[in-house]
């Protein structure tokens, strides 16, 4: 059974400054014993301090994963979590990718007691007013990954929402229809034991390649995905936007990914099927709405 959510005590408080400049509502952050949060970081630039102050307003605690950035950020992200006992940081000495940084928040969290994790970017594309809904969305599905559905503006590349069409069509293939809505959204909350499990089995999933390889070998595991929508902002180098994505790297990486995996789906197949047609994990929640 989880724990029940607490306002954050008043002996740890989020420090002014950091309540100042984030707009933090009136509300205290949300504290949980079994769900955390975790932001990797790489070379995002003065946004992930924007980012981690808006994560803090809404939650406790707050893991950031360093992955190795040039950018002088873990010297500020040091000064902030020097003064907000809820807010961790690990600095990883060289930048080893997405997955990797996320599977060390993962080790951490576990570590101490945590038992689910809310994994998003810290280049501002996610929406940390939402954390509330989907920590509390897990708390009433605990058994599930809470996923996040993106809801575009005119800020998003037409090029990225086209070419997300073609990995989520294969994502659906290969979990045989389990209902995950979007394979690359990052904004999300996975089950840690069980995603640990499924990382340390093999050597993948620790680049760009980790959200969509991620929902798929959970669903095989019998997680089932929980959608609901959420924004996603694409910001302009001039509203402080960083991206790493590239084009033709990212893309082998995900065509290879895919060809594992439907490889793999190919053997899973029949045991997928028995348990769509008995409505077992991962496929119990397909016959009532997929968004709650």
């Amino acid at each position: 059974m989880s724990a029940p959510l607490t306002p954050s005590s008043p002996a740890a408080p989020l420090p002014l400054p950091l309540a100042q400049r984030s707009g933090m509502p009136d509300r205290a952050p949300l504290r949980s014993a079994t769900h955390a949060v975790i932001i990797p970081s790489y070379d995002t630039g003065p946004k992930v301090y924007e980012t981690v102050r808006e994560a803090r307003a809404q939650w406790a605690p707050v893991w950031v994963v360093v992955d190795g950035s040039t950018d002088g950020t873990a010297e500020g992200l040091q000064r902030l979590a020097a003064d907000d006992p809820d807010l961790h940081l690990i600095v990883l000495p060289e930048n080893r990718g997405k997955g990797a940084a996320v599977l060390t928040g993962l080790q951490a969290a576990r570590a101490t007691g945590f038992t689910h994790a809310l994994t998003m970017d810290a280049d501002g594309q996610h929406p940390a007013g939402l954390i509330r809904t989907f920590m509390e969305t897990s708390l009433a599905h605990i058994d599930a990954m809470v996923l996040g559905q993106p809801v575009f503006d005119a800020s998003a590349p037409l090029l990225r929402v086209r070419g997300r069409r073609v990995s989520n069509a294969w994502t659906n293939l290969e979990t045989l229809g389990a209902g995950i809505a979007d394979s690359l959204y990052g904004f999300r909350v996975y089950p840690i034991a069980e995603l640990i499990a499924v990382m340390q089995r093999q050597p993948w999933m620790r680049r760009f390649d980790f959200d969509t390889e991620a929902v798929v070998r959970l669903a095989w595991l019998g997680v089932a995905p929980i959608n609901l929508p959420a924004p996603v902002k694409y910001l302009s180098a001039e509203e402080g936007g960083v991206s790493h994505f590239r084009y033709l790297r990212d893309n082998a990486l995900l065509t290879w990914m895919h060809t594992r995996l439907v490889l793999e789906f190919l053997l899973r197949l029949p045991q997928l099927g028995l348990r769509r047609l008995l409505g077992n994990p991962p496929f119990q929640y397909r016959r009532r709405a997929r968004s709650l």
